[in-house]
This record gives C-alpha cells, structure tokens and sequence, in this order.
C-alpha cells in the first residue's frame, strides 16, 4: 500500500522586460519557477516565497500581488508513494542581481512568447495566464 503525501510549494512569478525568471533544479530537467517545499506551517506563504528564491537564486523580491496562482497536482515519488502538491506563486519583482547557489543547473530569463510547453514545468503557463502574461 502506497502513503500519501502532502507538499506544499510557494515561489514568486517574476517577470522582466517581457522574460521569465526560471531554472534548472531537482529531479527532473523541466524550467522551473524559483522556489520551493515547506514544512513551516507557522510562516506566510509570501514569506516562503521570498525565502526560496534567495536560497537558490540569491536574489530579493518584493510580492507585488497577494492573491496567488494556486495549483493541484499529483506526483509520484521515487519510492513508489504518491505526493499530493499544492503550488502557490505570487507575482514578484526582482530586487538585485541573480545570484544562484550551487544546486541550480541553469538559469535563464526566457522570452515569454517563444516558452516550449514540452521543456516547462506543467504551472508555469497556467501561471503566467493567470498574472495576465499570456492572453490564450
């Protein structure tokens, strides 16, 4: 019998000049939001955000919007056990360079009108539709 897991994720949306924020990262070669899991059930979720992105992309943000992108998915873990996930993302502007720690693979801000839905993380479109980036 299988366990269930509940992970919940909070990271920022930051958009420039018409370019994503993404990375590289964890187990899989998708282009990710910045962020990550908690267990800190006693923060805000816009404080999670804020400190996810600065552990892995050494950078600050400022939430401009409050009202998040909330996402539901499944995900099969290594050891066979499915994970319930909650994906929380707030809009954000950067404050500073981008600085990523070592367990970053890539970075890169991607034009927002040439994104490969086969190279994305499944929220990432569906968030930035959300945030009024793409109007389709």
């Amino acid at each position: 019998m299988q366990n269930t897991k509940l992970i919940i994720a909070s990271g920022p949306v930051i958009v420039k000049d018409h370019r994503v924020l993404l990375n590289q990262h964890g187990d899989t070669e998708f282009w990710k939001f910045c962020g990550g899991s908690t267990k800190d059930f006693n923060s805000r979720l816009t404080d999670i955000a804020q400190e996810k992105v600065l552990d892995e992309m050494g950078l600050q943000i400022k939430i401009l919007n409050d009202k998040p992108y909330i996402q539901y998915i499944t995900k099969k873990l290594q050891n066979g056990d499915i994970a319930d996930v909650i994906l929380v993302h707030f809009l954000a502007k950067s404050i500073g360079e981008v600085k990523p720690r070592k367990n970053i693979r890539k970075w890169a801000w991607l034009p927002i009108n040439t994104l490969d839905k086969e190279d994305l993380a499944p929220n990432i479109l569906p968030a930035l539709k959300h945030f009024g980036f793409i109007k389709k």
